[in-house]
């Protein structure tokens, strides 16, 4: 029984725990916390109870003590409470009236005694001295539990304190996958030796246990009250063996996973109290475990999402093309990525008196098209700036991407303008441009080659254009097209094709894709890239 004698000057406690003639008392002072936490003053070690679940304090006002919840259940004599004075008798529930209980008594308003009885494991008043030495292993057992917060680390501590208890020789944890294999992730020895070799293990067990979601435990396999073992068990000389499903939270269900216990040497003198405390601890663990790795896997998707912000500032940097300033053309290009970072890309640079751009879409999405993306787009531009023809170009792209055999392709649209409005383009499987005379007649160019990446032998031929003074070719990707509105409508080439006869600028079609999609997610990156043609007058930029 655990005694709290109040000091009337210090309102100081002193804990005494009684058996058998003998007492131990731990000192202590008001607020008296309780919950699951282990820095608590009282640990209830159970899912149901809070990590702070409620506290004693002495009102001075009243001079008594007094029971504050701190927004859990608690119920004084089976009425739920918020705030209750205490008195001698008073019966305490933490979490339902089939939780924790404590009680109050006394003879005096100055001498109160509390006394934890965990009923719930259903102990005699008579506890000898190993039950309660058994109970204190199980509050430490719980302190080591919640007090490291890393999923090896909350493993290591099960398999210790469960080896402790049973006494048998070897701990094993098994946690299922995304995919429902069971994996093991922890094992280690009585004596603190990482073990890593299941082949060793009772099958039968395991299976058992994870399938139909109920312990194993035979103490003794080679007594007589033992039913036939197992084949495994036979065959790997396994004397005595527990296996403990861990359940997910609030479900006996679906297991996470399972904890083994055995011994080869020595049977486990595992009693009822023993039992139950394996199974309560199971339960703390199951409970920490799902949250350890939900943590893990929040973690590891902030780091993703960093990653993917330095990859999206990195091509965004790379996709920052300066416009070069031409007496002859300007051009304006717009790209919106679908997932923070894309698989379009577009460039634009002037070499020996021409005009180049490149339009370019890869198959796929997000991070690894925009691997290849940003690396076609740096061998084009060198290729380029190599004064190599487009053709030539477009044949290098082709057999290298084959080469790597990175499983992607890409459709892309390389074009060459001069002064004299000589325009040499080559359609490698794109969308077709469109090309807008000044007198606002609108046609697509009817060049077309394959995809690059596709086909190692593919052969690529360019087309010449003469423009007049005031003729526009748009580039673009089939993200424009593709964008969907909320009830899943696209924005069509029609919408499309009549802005771009009424002289609407790239930048004024995206805000009109914008407004037509209402804010509905892209599912494709878009891009548009303008080539305006003004030769000897090209407005100012």
């Amino acid at each position: 029984m655990r005694e709290l004698v109040s000091d009337s000057s210090s309102h100081a406690f002193t804990l005494q725990l009684a058996n058998a003639g003998e007492q131990t008392t731990i000192s202590a002072q008001t607020p008296f916390t309780i919950g699951r936490a282990p820095e608590m003053d009282l640990v209830l070690p159970y899912p149901f109870i809070s990590r702070r679940q409620a506290e004693i304090r002495f009102d001075d006002s009243t001079e008594r003590l007094e029971l504050i919840s701190r927004g859990a259940a608690c119920f004084v004599n089976g009425r739920r409470v918020e705030r209750h004075a205490l008195a001698a008798g008073d019966e305490i529930h933490f979490g339902s009236m089939e939780g924790p209980l404590l009680r109050l008594l006394g003879e005096a308003p100055d001498t109160l005694f509390l006394r934890a009885a965990l009923d719930h494991l259903e102990q005699p008043a008579s506890t000898g001295v190993a039950e309660l030495g058994k109970l204190a292993w199980f509050v430490e057992a719980a302190r080591r539990l919640n007090g490291v917060g890393g999923l090896h680390e909350i493993l290591a501590a099960l398999i210790d304190t469960t080896l402790e208890l049973t006494g048998v020789e070897r701990g094993y944890v098994f946690l299922k996958d995304a995919a429902g294999e069971l994996n093991l992730v922890a094992g280690r020895s009585a004596s603190g030796e990482r073990l890593e070799d299941r082949s060793t293990l009772s099958r039968t067990a395991i299976q058992q246990a994870i399938e139909g979601g109920q312990e194993f435990i035979v103490t003794d396999t080679l007594s007589a009250e033992a039913a036939a073992p197992s084949e495994s068990i036979v065959l790997q000389n396994i004397r005595a063996i527990l296996c403990i499903p861990l359940h997910k939270r609030g479900t006996e269900a679906q297991v996470l996973g399972v904890l083994y216990l055995d011994s080869r040497v020595h049977r486990s003198d595992l009693t009822r109290l023993d039992s139950e405390l394996l199974r309560t601890i199971a339960v703390e663990a199951a409970l920490l475990v799902e949250n350890a790795a939900l943590a893990e896997e929040e973690l590891a998707a902030r780091r993703y999402r960093e990653e993917l912000r330095i990859a999206s500032e990195i091509q965004q940097s790379l996709m920052s093309v300066r416009v070069p300033q031409l007496s002859f053309a300007e051009v304006e290009a717009n790209s919106i990525p679908c997932r923070g970072i894309g698989g379009d890309f577009y460039d634009v640079l002037c070499h020996e008196d021409a005009l180049y751009v490149v339009v370019a879409d890869i198959s796929g999405k997000g991070l690894s098209a925009a691997v290849l993306a940003s690396t076609l787009q740096g061998l084009i531009h060198g290729q380029i700036l190599s004064g190599l023809p487009l053709p030539e170009i477009a044949l290098f792209a082709n057999r290298y991407i084959c080469h790597k055999n990175v499983r992607k392709y890409a459709t892309m649209i390389l074009l060459r303008l001069t002064e004299d409005g000589v325009s040499e383009y080559i359609n490698c499987g794109h969308v077709q441009p469109l090309l807008h005379a000044p007198g606002g007649s609108l046609m697509r160019p009817a060049n077309c080659n394959l995809p690059v990446g596709l086909f190692p032998d593919a052969v690529y031929e360019s087309e010449r254009l003469q423009l007049t003074p005031g003729h526009r070719i748009l580039c673009l990707t089939d993200g424009i097209t593709e964008a969907e509105d909320p009830s899943a409508s696209e924005f069509g080439a029609g919408p499309l094709q009549s802005l771009v006869v009424a002289g609407a600028t790239s930048e004024q079609i995206f805000a009109q894709i914008a407004a037509f999609t209402e804010g509905a997610p892209l599912e494709d990156d878009c891009t548009m890239l303008e080539v305006r043609y003004y030769p000897n007058a090209a407005p100012a930029g």
